[in-house]
């Protein structure tokens, strides 16, 4: 069938970190757009085109740093001022792309930044249709309306959702019955029925099979641009500050192992040898994760990958398959160093045994990335010392902490609230992991936080430099630097290595 030419659609990932510099980047195919661009692809008859916004082809190295010092002043001065560089390139995509309808998948800290592109699109065509998704416009439904140029919001998972909207706009049918919707209709909002989730996670099309023709620029993006695959959605555990239950809920649909060998082998023959598991939690339970272990040493065992880990999940004998398996990198989320601050937060584990599986990680040879978040209502001084001698104890490579951050329509939100540590004009682009806004203590001054905070950054960042310092260097040379000491030319090229 021909497709007419005004059956276009455009999918944007909005801008975050090209926000703070233009040449800053977020260096993958965000798998929102990839599941999405792929399913119209093959299910519908409409054009497709996706576009990550917040890639830059020339990029420089992100730094916590950077956004939390200085550019956090160009994040601000950037976000809505159409004569930054970022807003006129995508007035210039859009134009030149002329969509019909265009597709917005929106976090939280990216939502305001999602806004600025709902305007430049009416802008540019008032009668396109927009459409927004992704976790914040899930979680805070009917909000998203008060911005006047957002038409049709998306609820949930959005793959069925994408295509069946798509057909009614085409043949200029109803929205009434399409579930998983809010949408505008003459002068009120209209808010269908939730959607069921997507039972079968294998009948999902691999968003990289289909990257070459509907990504903008996809030849230059690196090979590890496509190398983020989900294994399962949904998380069974019950964190105080996550937003996964209220998106994919608690209970875990996983994808078959050989789906998921299968969307190993599309990627490993464009050129693709090292995979990222971007699941909230890798491995269900351990025989899940042993399955899938036994599956990629039979069918990839020339692959090398990376996962997230529940500190729950951690076992000798999982690890050791994981290692087996061609595992180099595990991340667990320790969060506090202190067992008050996890039981409130409904972590389900003690430091005691973070640091145990910590152990048992490095004793199989793999990588560790440890996660740790300050800054919970109820921190004291004390806590936070607490979780600072947790992150200088813990046997990892990369150390990467967190400014504790509310997410709007969460329960962690709807504390801070009750609490008095949320107004009732919370901007929510003021707020990310590491902005220098954060502040959600009940027990520290704002001053006091943001100087304990800064202090914390910066150990964090000697912590990292020195790991990066012994991944390069030899141990017989690093040793000799620590014992000696380092005089200020070695110093200084020691900051010329690390690209400081």
């Amino acid at each position: 069938m021909m497709i007419r030419k005004e059956k276009k659609i455009l999918l944007i990932e909005p801008p975050f970190y090209r926000l703070f510099k233009n040449t800053y980047s977020l260096d993958r195919y965000p798998l929102s757009l990839g599941y999405l661009a792929a399913v119209i692809s093959q299910k519908t008859t409409w054009e497709v085109m996706a576009y990550n916004a917040d890639f830059y082809p020339a990029r420089d190295p992100i730094k916590v740093s950077y956004l939390s010092g200085a550019g956090f002043d160009n994040y601000l001065a950037n976000l809505e001022n159409p004569a930054a560089l970022i807003w006129k390139e995508i007035k210039s995509v859009i134009a030149g792309y002329n969509p019909m309808v265009l597709g917005i998948s929106a976090k939280s800290q990216n939502f305001t930044s999602a806004c600025m592109i709902t305007r430049i699109a009416k802008e540019i065509n008032k009668n396109i249709i927009v459409i927004i998704g992704g976790v914040h416009p899930s979680l805070t439904g009917r909000d998203v309306f008060k911005n006047a140029a957002i038409d049709i919001s998306v609820r949930g998972e959005g793959e069925d959702t994408i295509v069946e909207l798509l057909n009614a706009i085409e043949s200029a049918k109803s929205l009434e019955g399409i579930k998983g919707i809010l949408y505008r209709k003459n002068d009120s909002l209209n808010e269908n029925p939730p959607r069921e989730y997507i039972k079968d996670l294998d009948s999902l099309p691999f968003p990289g099979d289909s990257a070459n023709r509907l990504l903008k620029g996809y030849d230059k993006y690196p090979k590890a641009a496509f190398s983020h695959i989900f294994t399962s959605r949904g998380c069974p555990y019950n964190c105080f500050f996550c937003s996964s239950r209220n998106i994919w809920n608690r209970r875990v649909r996983a994808r078959s192992p050989e789906n998921v060998i299968k969307e190993i082998k599309v990627l490993r023959e464009q050129g693709v040898r090292i995979f990222d598991f971007v699941d909230d939690n890798f491995g269900i339970n351990k025989e899940h994760i042993i399955d899938l272990c036994n599956a990629l040493i039979r069918h990839c065992p020339d692959i090398k990958w990376s996962c997230e880990l529940h500190v729950n999940l951690v076992e000798e004998e999982a690890i050791s398959f994981m290692k087996k398996a061609g595992c180099f990198l595990i991340q667990i989320g320790v969060e506090s160093g202190n067992n008050e601050a996890l039981n409130r937060i409904r972590k389900n584990i003690t430091i005691e045994k973070a640091l145990s599986a910590a152990k048992i990680i490095k004793k199989y040879g793999i990588k560790l990335q440890a996660f740790f978040i300050i800054g919970f209502p109820w921190d004291t001084e004390a806590s936070l010392e607490d979780t600072v001698k947790a992150m200088r104890k813990i046997k990892c490579d990369i150390l990467t902490y967190s400014i504790f951050t509310p997410y709007p329509a969460t329960e962690a939100f709807e504390f801070c609230k009750e609490n008095g540590l949320i107004k009732e004009e919370y901007d929510v682009s003021l707020y990310n992991h590491q902005s220098p806004a954060n502040n959600f203590c009940i027990n520290i001054p704002p001053r006091r936080f943001r100087m304990l905070a800064s202090k914390i950054e910066r150990m964090v960042d000697r912590r990292n430099s020195i790991n990066r310092i012994k991944r390069i260097l030899s141990p017989a040379t690093f040793f000799m630097i620590r014992e000696l000491g380092i005089s200020k030319s070695i110093h200084k090229g020691m900051q010329i290595l690390l690209g400081k």
